[in-house]
């Protein structure tokens, strides 16, 4: 891939990012030198998908770190005011997380901090490629198990692919495997409501692996389904409870539902990063709600009417109970998701 379509990079200690609210029509990359910078970015969706927002996260917190005297209890504050730029997602979360270990490590140690996250930034990024490759390989394995099909007819939601993972990615990681692999009929892309990262996104990743592909909206996917268009479905997550209970983007639990009704497998591919096992269920996620002219004006342009309010949360919870098999760097869990992933979890 070439850095013209690496959505995160960071060089001469400068964070760039590329503007996915511009794609596909521009290819903008907005440049940051500060954790504030890095904040906005990710509350503003600037970058998305939970992997991209973690390694962000890595990063701006570099940007806080360089060239600074501190206390530990200044960088705590600093982690807690990134970590609220977006709710949902764990791998914020997570990363900053491993980001604090590193930092108190370096202190400790009387090493440079800044150098240590910018490396560990950098091997996060390199390691998603391997570990989204793996998760591809797992899945490609058990729809030839299941399914045994020469081709396959690919439903996904929302984005997935190197946009939101800085790789090969999670779900959409899937079917560019299929796709080299020759095994790919046709994917089916959502239009994803209302900020489309399905066509403005998804689609322009399609088009750049030159992957067969046409955009839906979401409402077609019960038709689609009935009609023996779809074999599979594959979702990413941004995070998932103990019970397997996911958090993914807002119309992946109807997606889910309706495959169960059909008899369609419906799989959850996310890295290790995503499993939240401290939460019982998808009942203790946070939802984000977000504003409600993402729904009511189009690009600055109100669509409905000026009296007219609207309700935007922008993820909803599919159940364990719907997925057949939730699949991540180290295999696939299926059936009893309290026992069987903690088997994928190392």
């Amino acid at each position: 891939m070439t850095s013209k379509f690496i959505p995160i990079q960071y060089v001469d200690d400068k964070l760039l990012l590329l503007d996915q609210r511009k794609l596909p029509l521009e290819e903008i990359f907005i440049q940051y030198t500060t954790l504030e910078g890095g904040h906005d970015g990710i509350r503003d969706m600037v970058v998305r998908g939970a992997p991209c927002i973690g390694f962000t996260a890595i990063f701006s917190l570099a940007l806080w770190l360089k060239d600074r005297q501190y206390q530990l209890s200044e960088f705590e504050n600093a982690c807690d005011y990134l970590n609220a730029a977006r709710p949902t997602a764990v791998n914020l979360a997570y990363e900053i997380g491993q980001v604090k270990k590193i930092v108190k490590k370096a202190k400790d140690n009387n090493e440079d901090a800044y150098s240590a996250v910018v490396n560990y930034g950098h091997e996060q990024i390199a390691l998603s490629e391997t570990q989204n490759r793996s998760m591809a390989r797992f899945a490609e394995k058990d729809l030839d198990a299941l399914l045994n099909k020469k081709k396959y007819n690919i439903l996904t939601h929302c984005n997935t692919g190197f946009l939101a993972c800085g790789s090969i990615g999670t779900a959409l990681g899937v079917v560019q495997n299929l796709f080299e692999e020759n095994k790919l009929e046709m994917t089916w892309v959502d239009e994803t409501r209302p900020y489309l990262q399905g066509s403005r996104l998804t689609a322009y990743e399609l088009s750049k692996l030159g992957a067969p592909h046409q955009v839906v909206v979401e409402g077609a996917a019960s038709y689609l389904m009935s009609q023996g268009k779809v074999d599979a479905i594959f979702t990413g997550a941004d995070r998932i409870a103990a019970n397997g209970d996911t958090a993914n983007k807002v119309g992946t639990s109807n997606l889910a539902i309706i495959a169960k009704h059909y008899g369609i497998p419906f799989y959850i591919v996310a890295p290790s990063s995503t499993f939240d096992m401290s939460l019982k269920s998808g009942d203790e996620i946070d939802i984000e709600l977000r504003d409600p002219l993402e729904i009511l004006e189009y690009k600055g342009l109100r669509i409905a009417p000026e009296n007219s309010t609207a309700f935007n949360p922008s993820f909803d919870i599919t159940r364990g109970g719907l997925i057949e098999g939730i699949i991540n760097e180290n295999g696939i869990a299926k059936g009893h998701y309290i026992s069987s992933l903690r088997d994928i979890i190392q």
